[in-house]
């Protein structure tokens, strides 16, 4: 994903806690912003600059779309040299902490936009606030405010989706079901219109001999998007935003959570999943869907391009069905991981020019292009029929309806540790549903009596 991570995000996705190096409230400062009237936009005129650059764009599509960005930024601006460092979002999370307390950090980093990365980043001052450039670029104009809560944080790093600007990204981000469509003819079964008919599909496929859903849980983090899609058939959108941004008011172990998690352990018990889920990657995971393992993916659209590469016709893609088949849509998603500027970066101008560049509206038919979903001017893209235009569809819908909520792990600092573990012990039966709600609540309560 971009959790993410993705992990987010796809999404906040990552699983280590924060090293003592890189605790919030370090020595590092952020020099002063810039003014609107002090920025130079054109970056021609900024002499020679090497940018040294941090992604986790390594998928078929994700890379793709950024070598031809990076080549078309360095047309454009000889006098800028990038520097691209390309890593998986794992490794890109764990190193990323260490390098931006180092003396050499990276100018421009795509950073996990959850409060374990970006806000920690914030409230140490390893980040700069974007704001004078929003101005500059006209930002606000390309980015609805729905779009830039997602990056911001006051500069404390206490409050999230609030205060300044401190990321933009490239990507739009909905978790829905990926279905193979041979499948569920072979198995005479048509797509799901709604969450009953979803469940009645499993049990029919079940029957076939093969389980129905394909998971790879090793790294934690893939089961909080399919926790998050059963928990959006119980949950109101308000409660489940309430818990994802930590605000007061909200409980884990509510009647609806629950039934959630009771959900997901049934589903276990049916044998529904994959043998040994929790113990697969995610990449292979995926990567066996696509070669036919199972019907039903749920997952986000960061898979898209590549999904749509190894399968061509045979995949579709859908949004979580509700009650009834005209039910308002709700899923998890939002927005692609942000690139940020390091506060130790000797070219700002350079960097936000650089950002500008591979967010404009060009950028997103770059995007589109390759396969991936624009999180910007969406509608004004070309779609070819199968998979990209389902996507881009559920997408459109998703927005058009605000049935987006966020990832469950931005509730608290420390909740993508506790989230994952919590749920790889529920699927594992190692955890009760009313166990699985206590942990999560201990963390949550904790962090949210302090927040506000």
């Amino acid at each position: 994903m971009t959790r993410t991570t993705r992990l987010g995000i796809a999404a906040g996705l990552g699983l280590l806690g924060l090293v003592s190096a890189c605790t919030p409230g370090s020595n590092t400062s952020a020099p002063p912003p810039s003014t609107v009237s002090s920025v130079q936009t054109d970056a021609s005129k900024l002499g020679d600059v090497t940018l040294v650059v941090w992604d986790q764009e390594v998928r078929g599509g994700q890379a793709e779309q950024m070598k031809q960005l990076n080549d078309a930024f360095q047309a454009k601006y000889p006098n800028i040299k990038l520097k691209r460092v390309s890593r998986s979002f794992d490794d890109l999370k764990t190193t990323l902490k260490l390098a931006l307390t180092g003396n050499e950090p990276p100018d421009v980093v795509e950073a996990n936009n959850g409060r374990s990365d970006m806000g920690a980043f914030v409230k140490a001052n390893q980040l700069i606030p974007l704001d004078p450039y929003v101005a500059a670029y006209g930002w606000d104009k390309r980015y609805p405010a729905s779009v830039r809560q997602y990056s911001s944080y006051t500069p404390d790093g206490k409050t999230f989706g609030q205060g300044n600007l401190y990321g933009l990204p490239q990507v739009g981000e909905v978790v829905g079901i990926f279905y193979s469509k041979k499948k569920l003819a072979a198995a005479g079964v048509q797509p799901p219109a709604t969450w009953a008919d979803f469940e009645a599909s499993l049990a029919a496929l079940k029957a076939k001999g093969e389980p129905p859903l394909v998971l790879g849980n090793l790294e934690k983090w893939p089961a909080i998007h399919v926790f998050g899609t059963a928990q959006g058939r119980t949950t109101s959108p308000d409660a489940i935003k309430q818990l994802a941004f930590g605000r007061k008011g909200a409980s884990w172990k509510s009647d609806e959570n629950l039934k959630a998690a009771q959900t997901l352990t049934d589903w276990v018990g049916k044998g529904y999943f994959n043998e040994g889920f929790n113990g697969q990657d995610y990449d292979p995971a995926w990567q066996s869907f696509a070669k036919g393992k199972g019907t039903y993916l749920i997952a986000g659209t960061w898979l898209q391009a590549d999904l749509g590469k190894a399968m061509g016709s045979d995949v579709g893609f859908m949004l979580p069905p509700g009650t009834s088949a005209d039910a308002k849509p709700i899923a998890t998603g939002g927005t692609g991981l942000p690139f940020a500027i390091t506060a130790k970066s000797k070219h700002p101008e350079a960097a936000a020019a650089y950002l500008n560049f591979i967010t404009s509206p060009d950028a997103m038919s770059t995007l589109a292009k390759t396969g991936n979903l624009p999180v910007a001017d969406t509608a004004a893209q070309q779609t070819t029929p199968g998979l990209q235009q389902d996507v881009f569809n559920a997408f459109g819908k998703i927005v058009t309806d605000d049935g987006l909520v966020p990832y469950l792990d931005y509730a608290t600092p420390t909740m993508p540790d506790t989230i994952g573990a919590a749920l790889q012990d529920l699927l594992a039966g190692k955890a009760t549903p009313e166990q699985f709600a206590d942990r999560l609540e201990k963390d949550y309560s904790a962090f949210a009596s302090t927040n506000g």
